[in-house]
């Protein structure tokens, strides 16, 4: 990402500073995990017009809408419940959103692609979510998203995140996140891999690491 010239993440010091609360202005992505990132920007490059219109959900400190703005896409949305979201980088450039994804006044169909970047396992609501996303997604569209995972499930009972109840996807739940979305016309792309042998991320008291995926609605028959 730094490469392209879109990267947005805080290096370590600065992030560390602004923990500390001795430099101002939020902490933005995560530069021990930008992989999930820069697959999905390069998705999105690869399968989207400059002009066509996205969502990322959990909008605050993510850094796929600004790193889309500096590639040159126009058509940004994001949400979000956190209020300082209007502090974001591009903000002027980027329409957010403060409030409830699940309730929402957007227009149906009106999204070629729905993000959403380390956020779903954070309250998760699987038929709500999947609901949602198929109604905003135009024919044709994707959703995007990476989630907290580990092949064997994770006891995460009674743990909160961001005032959440905080889930760990295993195996088992994936493929039963991903079977609950063909009933709504969502469709999985691509081969799946759902093995496990290094656990780089430590939080909370748990050691997982990453998945990512993407379904897609298909285009309406003619």
């Amino acid at each position: 990402m730094r490469r392209l010239g879109i990267d947005c993440a805080d290096g370590l010091l600065r992030s560390f500073l602004k923990k500390l609360h001795l430099l101002p202005g939020l902490r933005l992505g995560d530069r021990v995990k930008s992989w999930d990132v820069l697959h999905t920007l390069r998705f999105i490059s690869e399968h989207l017009e400059h002009n066509d219109p996205v969502l990322d959900l959990g909008a605050y400190a993510s850094e796929i809408l600004p790193a889309l703005s500096r590639s040159g896409f126009s058509s940004l949305t994001g949400i979000d419940f956190n209020p300082d979201l209007m502090t974001m980088p591009d903000a002027r450039k980027i329409r957010y959103i403060t409030g409830n994804f699940y309730e929402n006044d957007l227009q149906a169909e009106s999204f070629s692609a729905i993000t959403a970047i380390s956020v779903i396992e954070h309250g998760f609501d699987r038929n709500r979510l999947l609901s949602e996303v198929s109604r905003l997604l135009r024919p044709g569209g994707y959703f995007i998203a990476s989630v907290d995972y580990w092949s064997e499930k994770i006891d995460t009972g009674g743990i909160k995140a961001f005032g959440l109840d905080w889930m760990i996807f295993s195996r088992d739940d994936i493929l039963m996140f991903l079977d609950e979305a063909k009933k709504y016309g969502l469709v999985p792309m691509g081969e799946t891999d759902f093995e496990t042998d290094q656990a780089p991320i430590r939080w909370l008291g748990k050691s997982y690491t990453f998945a990512w995926f993407v379904l897609k609605k298909p285009e309406t028959p003619r």
